[in-house]
This record gives structure tokens, C-alpha cells and sequence, in this order.
């Protein structure tokens, strides 16, 4: 297939890129700057120059594609306040591609996320959808971002062969700059590898190649208006991720209090603090998705993620 990517050249995109050129397909990847640009096309890809905001270039570039996999997300803006106004954006760029792909049976996938669907309980690929009790707990920027999955699945009934891919909070590996990463920066300047209250809730997790997996065989194969999941560890206890933290940087372990926890954590706090443990085995029996890279905790055990900051 010739597949355009937002973007591609991200933490997951440009993971899933080498994933899809090594099975045969030619990859289109937008960029919005020269650095992008460049990676995109050193990585094999062709280069589309361009910006989420560039309607007309995502509706070209889809009329032009086999398939689409839309990757990007204006994390800078979300996490400094204006999470309405990305999931805005995302909002209209779903709603371009739904346009330029309808009645042609060709797979447009989005990138969501797991955190937030069932909090206290595994959730599975079934909860957080239109048809059922949804996301109650979410408001605001999330709330329209799981808006934005149903708008995707429901393309489905307009001849579009549809499907949402679910990511875990903590997508790992060695050169990730993600939660995992600034927990550990945290502690790394506190002096000290905490978590929060008890520590017991419950992050799920996985590999960024195996998540790149997923999106190729759900381009390739996923009926449409499919929810995927992402997931290689259920969920593991934060309190687990920050001891090992605390071994690997020579620290001392310990609960912060939910009071405390904004100040310590500042903008991550929110989230550290959820129990949003989730099951793939419904995606798993579907495509025969098998996470085959370490897990968190031995991702964690290689190191990479402590290596000194250079200067």
C-alpha cells in the first residue's frame, strides 16, 4: 500500500515507519519542519511538507493514499493548557480524511489512548465506546479526545475501513522522552523516586516496536470500525516502577502524599496517580498480536533511561 502518516517522524511514528517499509509498503509522511523532513526521508519515506492545520494538504495526500495512519496530536499545547484546543485540531483532521476516504474501504487509523476508560478496573477494548456509559469520569480536552475515537469508528458506516489503536500512558523504549522518562527526570532532581499514596494503581504498558507491529497489522487487516489495544503489561504497579526508579539512580523510595502530589510532580501528577490497568486479549485473538520486546520493568533494567543527561 502507499500510506500517508501524520506524524511519522514521533516517538511512535517514526517507529512504525521502518515497520511498514519493511513489509512492502511505501510510506508518505508529512513533516512541518526540515529536521522531519530529514529523518523521514534518511528513514526511506517520502516527505509530504506540511502541518496538522493544512486541510487541504491532508486531503490530498489521503485522496492520493492506499491508507492513512494518523499519528499526530498537539501534545505541545495539551500539556501547557490547550488540550480543547488540540483535540480541535485532531477533530478536524479526522473529520478531512473521513471526507476524502469515504466509500473507498480504505483503512484510516488513529492513534487513542487507554488511560481514563475504566479507572479501579482492567478495561477492555469494548469500554469507552459510544454505544455504552462513556468515559463519565473525563471532561473537557480527554472527554473530546475519546469524541474523536467514536467520530473514527462511526467513518465504518461510511465505507472507510476504520480502526482506533489504543496506547497504554507508558510506550517504552530506548529513546523515549514520554511519562516514563520524566518520572524518572523527577526523581532524578527531587533527590527522591516516589509515587503517589500507596503507590498500587496500576500503569499498563508497552513496547514501542510491538505498538508499531499493531499498527501494521491493523492497516493490513482490521475489519472495519475496530478498537485495538495496544497493551503488552496489564498494569503495573507504580510503586514497582518507582523502586526500580530508586535502585538504578541510587535513591531513596517513597509515597508521596495526593496533596503533594502537584507539587512534586507537577504536571504529571495527574496522571501518575491513575489506576488504568487494560487487557489486550480481545485485539490479541483478532490479529494475532504478540508483543515479543521486553517488558517495562526490563526495559527499565537495560538502563538506557538513566544514562546521564548531556550537557
Amino acid at each position: 500500500m502507499r500510506v500517508f502518516i501524520t506524524g511519522a517522524s514521533g516517538w511512535i511514528g517514526s517507529a512504525v515507519v521502518p515497520e511498514l517499509i519493511g513489509a512492502g509498503h511505501q510510506v508518505v509522511g508529512l513533516a512541518r519542519s526540515d529536521a522531519s523532513a530529514a529523518a523521514l526521508a534518511e528513514a526511506g519515506a517520502e516527505v509530504r511538507r506540511g502541518t496538522l492545520d493544512d486541510l487541504d494538504t491532508l486531503r490530498s495526500a489521503a485522496a492520493e493514499s492506499d491508507g492513512v495512519i494518523h499519528l499526530a496530536f498537539k501534545h505541545d499545547i495539551a500539556f501547557s493548557g490547550g488540550f480543547e484546543d488540540a483535540a480541535d485540531a485532531d477533530r478536524r483532521a479526522i473529520d478531512t480524511f473521513g471526507e476524502a476516504l469515504a466509500g473507498s474501504d480504505r483503512p484510516f487509523l488513529i492513534a487513542s489512548g487507554t488511560l481514563g476508560l475504566a479507572p479501579g478496573r482492567v478495561a477492555t477494548e469494548q469500554d469507552g465506546q459510544a454505544s455504552g456509559p462513556v468515559g463519565a469520569n473525563l471532561t473537557g480536552g480527554p472527554a473530546k479526545r475519546l469524541a474523536n475515537a467514536h467520530a473514527t469508528v462511526a467513518l465504518a458506516d461510511r465505507g472507510v475501513r476504520s480502526s482506533v489503536v489504543r496506547l497504554p500512558p507508558t510506550v517504552h523504549g530506548d529513546g523515549d522522552h514520554g511519562f516514563l522518562a520524566t518520572v524518572v527526570a523527577v526523581a532524578r532532581e527531587k533527590g527522591v523516586s516516589g509515587y503517589i499514596g500507596d503507590g498500587a494503581n496500576r500503569w499498563p504498558a508497552v513496547h514501542r516496536s510491538d505498538a508499531a507491529h499493531l499498527f501494521r497489522l491493523a492497516l493490513e487487516s482490521a475489519p472495519a470500525g475496530s478498537t485495538l489495544h495496544a497493551v503488552a503489561d496489564e498494569g503495573m504497579p507504580i510503586r514497582t516502577v518507582a523502586e526500580v526508579i530508586g535502585r538504578h539512580l541510587g535513591l531513596p523510595v517513597a509515597s508521596v502524599s495526593p496533596d503533594d502530589a502537584a507539587g512534586h510532580f507537577s504536571w504529571l501528577a495527574g496522571f501518575l496517580g491513575m489506576d488504568g490497568p487494560a487487557s489486550s486479549a480481545h485485539t490479541r485473538d483478532l490479529l494475532g498480536w504478540q508483543p515479543t520486546q521486553p517488558g517495562l520493568i526490563d526495559d527499565l533494567d537495560k538502563g538506557h533511561y538513566f544514562a546521564t543527561p548531556s550537557a
